[in-house]
């Protein structure tokens, strides 16, 4: 049965499929309706872009500013000089103080694009918890804030528990990032008025934890919301591909590759791309969704363009779509060679060679390591990266601007 919201906040993100747990849905609907709620979002600076699965965090502070609410950007100057173990089988590299705040700088860029920033009440606000953890004494943190969390519930989060199981090290350092986040949300609450904290599925113990300190040390209310695990229809890692990780920065990752791993999602991903990560209408989406066939490709390229222009700018979207309409002319490709190969696939190099666009295995090579060849849009770094396209479905191989061709099963 769907739940009937009163707020515009959750209606959104309920109709656009961004919850997966609240930690009071009743009563964060009621005060979203009556108040403008400050909500935030971590993210830690351990690269100078984040990353397509950091996407979908992001747009949930967009969706919170488009319903009249205040979006708290949180960059983790702090809590990067630790890191958070969730998810991770091993510690992670410790980084400097210049390297942390250039990460921050190339990070701010991208949610410069997606939310309007400034004094206003419901204009979106990057803070650093550096600036009040730095501050902070180890000590006198652990007197105050440490007395709140009890080592045995500590041990039966994912987070520590996985790491446990599969006989991981876990620094005393890192078990600290809990009790670290819980207090930046009782601190942003205490001094931006903050009453919601966002985040990924695997952030929900840690956002527990500071809703349960803020009602312990201040008796105040806060609440939490995360979203599903996001992965392809396939059951891969949003944001992965064969080729590495899909930034969202230029400097890290040309627009046009940033286009294609959009225009080539699975068709099912398609609709549920669109609500996530697009502005358009709903009833819009429904139909785009609906279509089958090669008309699918049609949707495929509005989610890429809809995409892009909102994390790379109008200007990157309009010229990856001119390139890809030139480099693939002729719509399906019929006049494009086509190769064909059995239930094993085939290695990158000997296709080329196979297909006609190099005379050798050891050209085929070369162009590789040149980065001259793609492989759906994504360069191909690897000779012996396997070609293998899903039954019925197409791959197209580049060689350079000129050179294009189908493989097939």
């Amino acid at each position: 049965m769907t739940t009937t919201y009163e707020s515009d906040l959750l209606r959104l993100l309920d109709e656009r499929g961004y919850v997966h747990q609240m930690t009071d849905a009743a009563g964060l609907d009621a005060l979203a309706a009556r108040q403008v709620v400050p909500g935030y979002i971590g993210f830690d600076a351990t690269a100078p872009s984040l990353h397509v699965g950091s996407l979908v965090q992001i747009m949930m502070l967009r969706r919170l500013q488009q319903t009249g609410h205040k979006p708290i950007v949180l960059m983790g100057g702090g809590t990067t000089r630790i890191g958070d173990p969730t998810g991770r089988d091993e510690s992670r590299k410790m980084l400097d103080d210049e390297t942390i705040a250039a990460n921050i700088a190339g990070i701010r860029s991208v949610f410069e694009r997606l939310l309007v920033f400034g004094d206003g009440p419901t204009d979106a606000v990057l803070v650093d918890n550096q600036d009040w953890l730095g501050e902070l004494g180890y000590i006198e943190m652990l007197q105050k804030v440490g007395t709140h969390f009890t080592v045995n519930r500590m041990l039966t989060f994912d987070s520590v528990r996985l790491r446990l199981e599969r006989e991981q090290p876990m620094t005393f350092l890192e078990f600290n990032y809990m009790i670290l986040q819980g207090y930046d949300f009782r601190h942003l609450a205490q001094e931006m008025g903050a009453r919601l904290q966002m985040g990924g599925s695997d952030q929900w113990g840690n956002i527990v934890n500071g809703v349960e300190l803020g009602r312990r040390m201040d008796g105040i209310e806060l609440f939490g919301v995360t979203t599903p695990l996001l992965t392809t229809a396939d059951g891969a890692k949003m944001g992965k591909t064969a080729n590495g990780a899909v930034w969202l920065n230029e400097a890290q990752l040309p627009s046009y590759d940033f286009w294609q791993y959009w225009r080539n999602v699975d068709d099912r991903d398609v609709g549920r791309f669109l609500r996530l990560f697009t502005d358009l209408p709903l009833d819009e989406i429904s139909r785009l969704e609906a279509l089958e066939g090669n008309e699918i490709n049609a949707a495929k390229v509005v989610l890429a363009n809809a995409v892009t222009a909102l994390v790379r700018g109008e200007d990157a979207a309009r010229a990856a779509e001119a390139t890809a309409a030139a480099t693939f002319a002729g719509g399906a490709g019929e006049d494009l060679p086509t190769l064909s190969v059995g239930e094993e696939g085939m290695r990158a190099a000997a296709a080329l060679t196979a297909i006609g666009f190099t005379a050798s295995n050891g050209e085929a090579k070369r162009k590789i390591a040149e980065g001259a060849v793609r492989l759906d849009g994504e360069a191909v770094s690897d000779p012996g990266h396997l070609l293998l396209p899903d039954a019925g479905r197409e791959m197209r191989l580049s060689l350079g601007k000129k050179k294009h061709g189908l493989v097939t099963r």
